[in-house]
C-alpha cells in the first residue's frame, strides 16, 4: 500500500518544518569558525530567554527555544557538525535514522528475527500498521467512548488497534487534559492520538511507546495548556550502543516539548495500539480532567525545569569528562610504558654486574646436575664410613635369661 495514501497531518507539518528551517548557526548567532565554548555560552544565553517557564503560553518562544536546542544538538557534536558542514540537514537526518519495522508486513520467521535482536538490545523501532492507518484516514474503524475518570481494562490484538472518543468541556479544556495508558503483564503498546479530518477520517497527530515503570510498562499523554516535554529514548541509541559513555550523556538528548501542548473542547479520539511481537497487549486505559491535580501540574513544570537544566549541565560535563578521561589514558599508557623502561633498565643492570668475572658462566641444567651428583657421592661415603665405624670389635658373651637358669634340687629330701 503507498504511504501517501495514509499520510497524516503531521508528516505534512514535518515536511513544512524542515523547509523553513534555518541555518544553526544563525539560529545561535554564532560563526563558523566559533569555538565550542562560544557556542554553549550562546546556547546558554538564549536558552534562558526562550525558556517556557519564563515566557508562560507563549507559543512563539516555545517554538523558538525548540529550535533553539535542536540547532546546538547539532552544533555541540562534534561528528553531527562536521556533517552538517559537509552535506547539510540531510546528512545529520540520515546518521540519526534508525530502523523502523511494520510488524504486520512482516512474516513469521522475520518477526521471529526481529524479537530475538529486540532481546538481544538491539534497538528496533516499530511502527504502526500502513492497515490500521488506512482504516481510520477511511473512518472505518469503531471508536468506542471513553468517559472521564472512568478506566476500561481491555485486551487488543498484535498490530491492531483500539480507538476511544473523549469529549471534554470548555472549563476541561482550560483545566487541562491526561490520557494514560498502562499494563500490569509489562505489554508493549502505542498510545495514539487522532485529528479529525474534514471528510470524516482520522489522520494520526501524536505517537507515544509505552516505557517500563517498575512492575509494568505505561505511556501518557499530557495536554496542561504549557509546554510539556516527552521523552524519546530511541534517540541516538544507535550512538550510545558504540560509545558506552554515550549511553549517560545522551540520556536526555530525546527530551523534547510535545507538539500539541492542550485540547479544544469538544470530541477527541484515542487508540491502544498492540505492539507485541508474537501475542495481544493487556492495558487499561483512562482520561482526566487535570483540575483536581493543580498541585501535580506545578510539581510536573518544575521537575521539567530541572530535567532541561540538567541536559545543559550534562553538555559541559560531557567536555570535562572526555578531557579528564583523554589525560587519564594518557597517564595509565605513560605508565606501562615507564613500568617496562625501569625493568630493563634493571635487567640491563644486572646483565653488566654478572659481567665483572673471569670464571665461564655456568649452566643452570648442568651445574644442578653436578651438584646433585656430588651430594649422592659425599652422601654415599658418609653411609659407608658410619657402617663402619658400628661394626662391633669383640664377641660379648649373651647374658642367661631368667628362664633357662638350670636349678639342682635333691629328691631325696622333703620340701
Amino acid at each position: 500500500m503507498a504511504p501517501s495514501r495514509f499520510s497524516s497531518k503531521s508528516e505534512k507539518k514535518i515536511d513544512a518544518v524542515k523547509q523553513q528551517r534555518r541555518d544553526p548557526y544563525e539560529v545561535l548567532d554564532v560563526s563558523r569558525n566559533s569555538t565550542d565554548q562560544e557556542i554553549k555560552s550562546a546556547y546558554r544565553k538564549m536558552a534562558l530567554k526562550y525558556h517556557p517557564d519564563k515566557n508562560g503560553n507563549d507559543a512563539k518562544a516555545a517554538d523558538t527555544f525548540k529550535e533553539v536546542t535542536y540547532s546546538y544538538n547539532i552544533l555541540s557534536d562534534p561528528d553531527k557538525r562536521r556533517q552538517y558542514d559537509t552535506s547539510g540537514f540531510e546528512a545529520v537526518e540520515l546518521e540519526s535514522q534508525e530502523l523502523e519495522l511494520d510488524l504486520s508486513s512482516l512474516g513469521a520467521v522475520n518477526t521471529m528475527f526481529a524479537a530475538l535482536f529486540s532481546k538481544l538490545g538491539v534497538p528496533i523501532k516499530t511502527t504502526v500498521s500502513a492497515t490500521v492507518l488506512e482504516e481510520a484516514l477511511n473512518g472505518t474503524v469503531t471508536i468506542r467512548p471513553l468517559h472521564l475518570g472512568q478506566p476500561l481494562l481491555k485486551k487488543v490484538e498484535k498490530q491492531c488497534a483500539h480507538f476511544y472518543s473523549v469529549t471534554i468541556t470548555e472549563q476541561q479544556a482550560q483545566a487541562g487534559f491526561v490520557c494514560r495508558v498502562l499494563s500490569s503483564d509489562k505489554s508493549k503498546f502505542k498510545l495514539l492520538y487522532f485529528e479529525q479530518e474534514e471528510n470524516g477520517g482520522l489522520s494520526l497527530a501524536l505517537q507515544e511507546d509505552s516505557a517500563k515503570a517498575g512492575k509494568f510498562t505505561s505511556a501518557g499523554m499530557y495536554f496542561l495548556c504549557f509546554p510539556v516535554f516527552r521523552l524519546d529514548q530511541t534517540i541516538n541509541s544507535m550512538a550510545a550502543a558504540k560509545d558506552p559513555d554515550a549511553t549517560f550523556f545522551k540520556k536526555l538528548d530525546g527530551f523534547l516539548p510535545c507538539e500539541i501542548t492542550e485540547l479544544k473542547a469538544g470530541t477527541h479520539v484515542f487508540a491502544v495500539y498492540g505492539d507485541n511481537f508474537f501475542k495481544s497487549a493487556n492495558y487499561t486505559i483512562e482520561a482526566l480532567c487535570a483540575e483536581p491535580f493543580s498541585e501535580e501540574k506545578e510539581q510536573l513544570r518544575d521537575v521539567e525545569a530541572q530535567i532541561l537544566s540538567k541536559r545543559v549541565e550534562l553538555s559541559k560535563f560531557e567536555t570535562e569528562y572526555r578531557e579528564v578521561l583523554a589525560q587519564f589514558t594518557e597517564m595509565t599508557n605513560r605508565y606501562a610504558q615507564e613500568m617496562q623502561a625501569i625493568d630493563e633498565l634493571l635487567k640491563q643492570r644486572d646483565a653488566i654486574h654478572a659481567s665483572y668475572s673471569t670464571a665461564p658462566p655456568l649452566k643452570r641444567n648442568s651445574s644442578n646436575s653436578k651438584v646433585r651428583a656430588s651430594f649422592k657421592e659425599s652422601k654415599g661415603e658418609e653411609e659407608e664410613r658410619q657402617t663402619r665405624e658400628k661394626k662391633p670389635t669383640r664377641d660379648r658373651p649373651k647374658k642367661k635369661k631368667w628362664y633357662n637358669i638350670h636349678l639342682k634340687v635333691d629328691k631325696r629330701k622333703p620340701c
